[in-house]
């Protein structure tokens, strides 16, 4: 039998550097869920968040119950103060939650360009080379002096190119792997034989600041924008509020009463069908006006009530062998962000927030409600005849 792998990512309510910086959204996205996702397709047997946040508890029961790999477990708020070590939380979650695992690892919600790869490599090179411990580490090419003015890992005087000079190994405190027995008896994430897995250079930007902040968003973006890549396009993703609608919604004393939508775009989405390009909608609203009207569409993948969208679109693309590429992407909030920076196509309708305007692919002419839809599918019918 393999051994049994837990994901572990502590989170405290009260963060100094960035107020709630765990639930503050980078690229749309709450913080600690960049890591989570990865966590979740990784090899990891299961994942807790561990946290003084009833908040984050709530949404992650929520919204990640599509996962059977995903508890949220409360920590204590002795255990959670400024003076509260990592380790103060490890100790108590083995003692007062589970101690049912063999392998450990530590992941950190401030490290969110941590790739389910790194993950898995550091849990396969503790395996294979029967080490007690393996933590991630970066290769940086930076000449480092003392504080006495004396250089530690150089000679000045004769100063290494850099494709001649080897660089040091610094700890970027993103994966922290290690066998129970070794974790309990030293109290320690690190213990006994040590490994090293070496990760991209830009994960040794770790989140304690604004500036840290603006620069993982600006890799992260542009991450994604390098990975894309034509293909023919097979799925639609499409947003329904400021996407199919123009965004407003009337109430009644009982709740939610109408919307608007255009009539073009179902007839739009019906010929796209025929041409072999599946539909799906997503929607963080639970609408019932929505699923009546899909339902007259006759859309059948109709996701209401998802929040966290980019891990729920990941999920559909495991299970369902998709490529990210293949998919075009409709949205006009921040919410939609995330994925319409990955997939192949992103649209969004003239009257979307800036923000979105800047990072889509495609500008629309028409505002939600007025055409967009159909123009976004027109684009894709003239595209994939290249396919």
């Amino acid at each position: 039998m393999s051994p049994k792998c837990i994901g572990f990512i502590p989170l405290r309510k009260n963060s100094k550097g960035i107020r709630n910086k765990n639930k503050k959204k980078l690229l749309g996205r709450p913080l600690f869920t960049w890591v989570l996702t990865e966590a979740i397709f990784s090899k990891l047997d299961e994942v807790f968040i561990f946290t003084d946040d009833q908040e984050i508890i709530d949404y992650v029961d929520l919204h990640f119950k599509w996962s059977n790999k995903v508890k949220a477990v409360l920590r204590s708020a002795e255990n959670a103060e400024d003076s509260s070590s990592t380790e103060d939380a490890i100790l108590e979650f083995c003692t007062k939650h589970t101690n049912k695992f063999d392998i450990f690892c530590l992941l950190q919600a401030t490290s969110p360009l941590t790739k389910r790869e790194d993950i898995d490599a550091a849990i396969n090179k503790l395996n294979s080379e029967k080490l007690d411990a393996v933590l991630s580490v970066v290769r940086t090419h930076r000449f480092i002096w003392s504080d006495e003015g004396k250089p530690l890992n150089y000679d000045f005087k004769n100063r290494p190119r850099r494709q001649d000079f080897n660089g040091l190994l610094i700890e970027n405190g993103a994966v922290y792997c290690t066998k129970k027995d070794n974790l309990i008896a030293s109290k320690n994430r690190l213990s006994g034989n040590i490994g090293l897995i070496e990760m991209h250079e830009d994960t040794l930007v770790e989140i304690d600041s604004e500036t840290d902040w603006k620069i993982i968003e600006q890799l992260k973006t542009s991450n994604f924008k390098a990975q894309k890549s034509s293909k023919r396009i097979r799925y639609i993703v499409l947003d329904v509020d400021g996407v199919f609608t123009d965004g407003r919604v009337t109430f009644n004393k009982t709740g939610e009463f109408s919307k608007i939508f255009d009539m073009r775009d179902g007839m739009g989405l019906e010929i796209l069908r025929q041409n072999d390009v599946k539909v799906m909608v997503m929607t963080s609203e639970n609408s019932e006006v929505v699923a009546q009207r899909m339902k007259k569409l006759k859309i059948e993948n109709v996701y209401l009530g998802v929040k966290d969208k980019f891990s729920f679109l990941e999920n559909i693309c495991v299970e369902q062998n998709i490529a990210i590429n293949e998919i075009a992407y409709i949205g006009d909030d921040v919410n939609d962000l995330s994925n319409m920076l990955r997939v192949g196509w992103s649209f969004c309708p003239a009257n979307a927030t800036k923000t979105i305007k800047f990072h889509s692919d495609v500008v629309l002419s028409k505002n939600s409600a007025e055409g967009a839809i159909r123009e976004a599918i027109e684009f894709i019918m003239n595209y994939n005849l290249r396919f």
